[in-house]
Formats: C-alpha cells, structure tokens, sequence
C-alpha cells in the first residue's frame, strides 16, 4: 500500500495543477502569470505578517500568517522546479545538528 501523502505534498500537486490554468480562475495561475517577482513580494508580504502576528503575541494570527508563508514559498519552490522533497531532504540532513555547528559547517562565499 502506498504511503498517505502528507498536506505539503498534496499542496505541492495542486499548486503544479492550477499554475498553467486560467489566471481569471485561479490565484495560482494569476500569481505565476504576473511573473517571479510577483511571487517574491508577495513571500515577503507574508513574511513580514508572521513577524508582527507573532510580534503582537497573537497566535491565531502566528497560525494563520504561517499558513499563508508557507503557500507562497510552495508557490515559489514549484516555479523554480524544487520539490517539497528536496526542502524536507534538507531538514532531514539537519536534524539532530546544532544550529550552531550546521552553520559553521557552511563553506564562505
């Protein structure tokens, strides 16, 4: 039996759907069409909507502004051609490694 895809993944397959449909009936769609940098304020916009929901001390809003981070980085991801996978892979090479030691890790540009 095949594993229960988790919601990241079914999001990723949605988001993959409607990025080529009509952009008058689609968020998606109207969001890809208006071009990366569309995409990038608008990962900016939510970004800065999580720091001051979880500034205010409001945690619906902390879940809520999230929510909306996280779906436009999937956005994001999906029109650069990275899968959930590779981000997930990642974490998963992180885990268990200090914060501290993962960056010095980390070879100078």
């Amino acid at each position: 039996m095949a594993a229960e895809r988790t919601i990241l993944e079914r999001l990723e397959a949605a988001i993959a759907a409607r990025r080529g449909a009509d952009p008058s009936a689609s968020y998606v769609a109207r969001l890809n069409a208006k071009g990366l940098d569309a995409i990038l304020k608008k990962v900016g916009e939510e970004a800065t909507e999580t720091v001051i929901a979880a500034k205010a001390g409001d945690r619906a809003g902390l879940v809520h502004e999230t929510a909306d981070l996280w779906f436009h980085c999937l956005v994001l991801l999906e029109r650069e051609g990275i899968p959930v996978a590779e981000v997930l892979a990642e974490l998963e090479r992180r885990e268990g490694r200090s914060g501290i030691e993962e960056k010095a890790s980390r070879k100078e540009p």
